[in-house]
């Protein structure tokens, strides 16, 4: 049966889910546009893209500069997204080129189908500018629609005048989630055009439910982007953006293929393994016997959907993330490396979305105070409150080596290309997968002259509870130290970090991993 014939979306394999909604009429009465997107799936081994005349095409309408030759995988996954009929969702290692390839395929449909709008929606502000630099790389000039609605309103109901008018071709518009749901954004996407594209950027973040409520029906032509497409602790969000935007196409590109195919550099991996203090203890073993208790009492319990649970489990992650004696390896490890520069300090554990607990702050404080102050290492704080242009002078700053480092707190977790990087200390050990391979991939991105990155990870061992929670704790850390293996699995000093995490593998008897 043809996929038309039936009028959804369909996904190809899966069964028909009720968050499918009807073909945009662009790609079901327009045969042209149809037999354009098929046969450009089926040249997927030889499929290429070929850098645009600039003479060639109106200003503002995109092109592929001849300086981008996008990789092998990049390729794949563009073939594949035309040949999942213009929806998908890239799951790429952070720093492997998912903004080149999702602009890419923007600039093939508008070859191919006369795309008008390339609509961009991202998480946060720092985002959108990050964007909309990579765009002006295309030939673009996007309107960045975020903040006051005084500022973008009027000038982008002008380029959709003029785009219905036929006096412009081509509107490129970015976003943020918080602005999408926004009355005034909303009233502005029932003129959309059906030859719109929606992108999706770090998009975990458009599983909740008050951004899926707003996610346009009528745009047709969907991808997503993102490492960890998969939302933490909640599988029906994580199924909601899978329904909206269609699942994951391969390839998959893991850390370990980006490394292999040199979209992220080599690295050393150091764990520093941290015990808790005395009062620290008795606290963690508190949390821990609450935890062990619910468990063994409800031999079925659903740790991921059991509130409870998860309140106990985030409250231990707190208390590890702002374990004391991390300042004092901080020290220690600093001592021995005040000549060094373009270093990335990562504070809090981020167990809370959007949100920092006091311990956060006092750890962003007391890591500053420490390098700054104490070491007179040149540093500076790098947060989700400093100013936009604030942030520009501090990468420019930490770039040419004016600032030695930049003590960061969650912001630069997802999607920050801060490429300069060459090593990061970790000091707060998220439990959530996405945040780990987020920050430890963010330190990978190629820069000129940096052929090689290094990261210090520091590791809380847990406390020594005895026979009564030992069960408890093996079921826990083993996800986690799963992770850390696989870290240092990949590093070129794998034998020498592996060695180092030997100690948490035997104190929990989990030496088979």
């Amino acid at each position: 049966m043809n996929w038309l014939s039936k009028n959804v979306y369909a996904v190809p394999n899966q069964p028909q889910a009720q968050n499918y909604y009807p073909v945009a009429p662009l790609l079901q009465n327009n045969h042209h546009t149809l037999n354009t997107l098929l046969s450009v799936a089926e040249a997927k081994e030889s499929y290429q893209f070929q850098p645009s005349a600039e003479c060639q095409l109106p200003s503002g309408c995109p092109r592929i500069p001849p300086s981008i030759q996008l990789r092998s995988y990049q390729r794949q996954a563009v073939a594949n997204w035309f040949a999942n009929q213009g929806r998908g969702t890239l799951k790429m290692a952070t720093g492997s080129g998912k903004t080149i390839t999702a602009i890419a395929i923007a600039t093939e449909l508008y070859q191919k189908i006369g795309l008008q709008i390339l609509l961009i929606v991202c998480p946060y502000r720092h985002l959108v500018t990050q964007w909309a630099r990579e765009c002006q790389n295309f030939n673009l000039d996007p309107i960045l629609a975020f903040e006051s609605v005084r500022s973008w309103q009027s000038q982008l109901s002008t380029a959709l005048y003029n785009l219905h008018s036929g006096n412009q071709h081509f509107v490129c518009v970015i976003t943020t989630n918080a602005t999408l749901i926004t009355p005034g954004f909303q009233s502005q996407l029932r003129y959309f055009p059906d030859k719109t594209l929606i992108v999706g950027d770090e998009a975990h973040n458009l599983g909740s439910r008050r951004v899926e409520e707003n996610l346009p029906r009528n745009i047709g032509l969907r991808l997503a982007l993102s490492a960890t497409p998969e939302r933490y602790f909640d599988d029906g969000g994580t199924q909601v953006i899978f329904d909206y935007f269609g699942p994951v196409l391969p390839p998959e590109l893991t850390l370990a293929d980006a490394i292999r195919q040199g979209a992220l550099v080599h690295y050393l991996y150091h764990p520093i393994l941290v015990e808790l203090t005395e009062t620290e203890t008795k606290a963690y073993a508190r949390l821990t016997k609450r935890i062990g208790w619910i468990l063994n009492k409800e031999e079925t319990v659903d740790i991921e959907n059991n509130d409870t649970v998860t309140s106990l489990l985030m409250q231990r992650a707190r208390l590890i993330g702002a374990a004391a004696n991390k300042l004092i390896a901080l020290r220690q490890l600093m001592v021995g490396r005040l000549h060094t520069s373009h270093t990335l300090f990562y504070c809090g554990d981020g167990s809370v979305e959007g949100a920092w607990s006091e311990e956060d702050n006092r750890q962003l404080a007391a890591v500053t105070r420490l390098l700054g102050a104490e070491l007179g290492y040149r540093i500076n704080t790098y947060t989700a409150q400093t100013p936009l242009s604030e942030r520009e002078e501090l990468r420019r700053q930490f770039e040419t080596g004016e600032l030695q480092g930049l003590v960061a707190i969650r912001c630069l977790d997802e999607g920050v290309d801060i490429p300069a990087i060459q090593t990061a200390v970790i000091l707060a050990s998220s439990g959530n997968p996405r945040q780990f391979i987020q920050r430890r991939g963010r330190i990978l991105r190629p820069h000129p002259g940096k052929e090689r990155a290094i990261l210090f990870d520091m590791i809380v061992l847990p406390p020594d509870l005895g026979r009564e929670t030992i069960e408890v704790e093996r079921n826990l850390l083993k996800k986690e130290l799963k992770r850390f293996l696989e870290f240092a699995d990949l590093a070129d000093n794998a034998g020498e970090a592996r060695m180092k995490l030997l100690e948490l593998q035997k104190r929990f008897g989990l030496m088979d991993m």
